[in-house]
């Protein structure tokens, strides 16, 4: 089991690098900004695949780190726009209907909307630095009816500096990635029995309302 579980998993992170580094090789700097567009667009496209791989292209000598960090940062922004607006049109209804459909939860509104309340627009800021968060807090941020602007500002400072961050990863091992894979692999197993426990428990937390209402 954990032997096709490994396997799995290798296979879609590979089709996930695959695209990446042929979408980044073959247009730079727009080629950053698209992917990271699409992590934004509540599609799980790891930013984590997608920035140290412009990083690396930095310690190459292709990219300029400035330059890819800022791309990641505008893509994020232009991302955010249409999960926005999909929240700020459809409201609490959209998500109750269809937020199980991208496992957001309409009872973790609440607490966004607490989040909010106690700490202002700068919630934004950091959800841009959280992993997973990330990709779906826009919508949210929509039904909430977050300022347009404010949301838009912290959601590019956040992610501008999330892509350094990122990006400096993969200048510092740019000429290490086949040891870093080395060890990578030596715990691959245990990777990935905790990232399924992991996932069957967010997607079983997020589907069970379904269940229930059907029940």
């Amino acid at each position: 089991m954990i032997t096709l579980l490994t396997q799995w998993m290798h296979a879609i992170i590979g089709a996930l690098m695959w695209f990446v580094h042929t979408g980044i090789d073959a247009w730079g700097y727009t080629g950053v900004a698209a992917m990271m567009a699409i992590e934004s667009c509540n599609i799980p496209l790891p930013s984590e695949l997608i920035m140290p791989y412009a990083g690396y292209l930095v310690q190459q000598g292709k990219m300029n780190i400035h330059l890819a960090a800022l791309a990641g940062a505008v893509g994020c922004v232009l991302g955010s726009v249409p999960s926005y607006a999909i929240g700020w049109w459809g409201g609490k209804p959209f998500l109750n209907k269809y937020g199980k459909w991208l496992l957001v939860d309409p009872a973790d509104l609440p607490k966004a909307e607490g989040w909010v309340q106690r700490y202002g627009d700068m919630t934004f800021f950091v959800c841009r630095m959280l992993p997973v968060v990330r990709t779906f807090i826009s919508l949210p941020a929509g039904v909430l009816r977050a300022q347009f602007w404010p949301f838009m500002a912290y959601t590019f400072i956040g992610s501008w500096v999330w892509c350094y961050g990122l990006t400096y990863v993969g200048v510092v091992y740019g000429n290490n990635l086949e040891a870093f894979r080395h060890w990578w692999h030596r715990f691959d197993a245990a990777i990935a029995v905790v990232l399924f426990a992991l996932g069957l428990l967010y997607v079983w937390k997020h589907i069970k309302p379904f269940f229930k209402k059907v029940a």
